[in-house]
């Protein structure tokens, strides 16, 4: 049977060995646990699960074709969350509502002691994997930063790089109870964005293609 807790107790337990500073659960709910910056990323990730919030492409891409034309509904459902990860489902509505959803890509965090990994596992409609599209992704080089309330990881694609070797990745912030944000990036710039309501929750989506019996077993 599958190990499910919840999000912030889980997410707190799991850095408790690791890199988490002063880690006191407190009954109080206005009080927030010490926690260095990849485990507060993951803490408020776990805040998040269960829920579903609504988007919108902020960022569009110029170097390629954009997966999106712009109109369409987009929907994060932070679907599951365990000791050391977080399944983050993406499903993306055609024209704006109309037409059949795209169920096939999952954001799949992982903390690990030193560093947190983002994965995308990418599906077929009949559940299978999309063997030449899946499981890319990267790893954060440094312990991240806060700015402004804003909590920020960006994960390194590492082989290969932009131009002038520009450092490539995914860049994933938090503005706790504003908004979630998911893109990619060059250097220091935005290559393609999408930024999620996180003051309101919308109705849960059906689970992503091929994670109708649960996202991790």
């Amino acid at each position: 049977m599958r190990s499910m807790m919840q999000p912030s107790r889980a997410l707190m337990a799991s850095f408790a060995a690791a890199s988490v500073l002063g880690l006191s659960a407190c009954s109080d709910a206005q009080q927030t646990p010490e926690l260095d910056a990849p485990a507060q990323f993951m803490y408020e990730l776990g805040q998040l699960c269960g829920n579903a919030y609504s988007g919108e492409r902020v960022v569009a891409r110029q170097d390629r074709d954009d997966m999106l034309q712009g109109d369409e509904d987009l929907v994060v459902h932070f679907a599951e969350c365990y000791n050391d990860q977080v399944f983050a489902a993406f499903h993306i509505g055609a024209d704006a509502g109309q037409g059949d959803w795209d169920r096939s890509r999952t954001w799949i965090y992982t903390a690990h002691p030193e560093r947190l990994e983002l994965r995308h596992d990418h599906r077929l409609e009949d559940g299978s994997e999309d063997t030449d599209n899946t499981m890319y992704g990267g790893y954060t080089e440094s312990q991240g930063q806060a700015a402004d309330g804003t909590l920020i990881q960006r994960f390194i694609f590492t082989e290969r790089t932009g131009e002038n070797n520009a450092q490539l990745g995914w860049q994933v912030e938090i503005e706790p109870g504003v908004r979630y944000t998911y893109g990619t990036f060059q250097g220091d710039e935005w290559t393609w964005r999408v930024d999620f309501d996180l003051s309101q929750s919308v109705d849960a989506p059906p689970a992503a293609w091929g994670h109708t019996a649960g996202y991790r077993d």
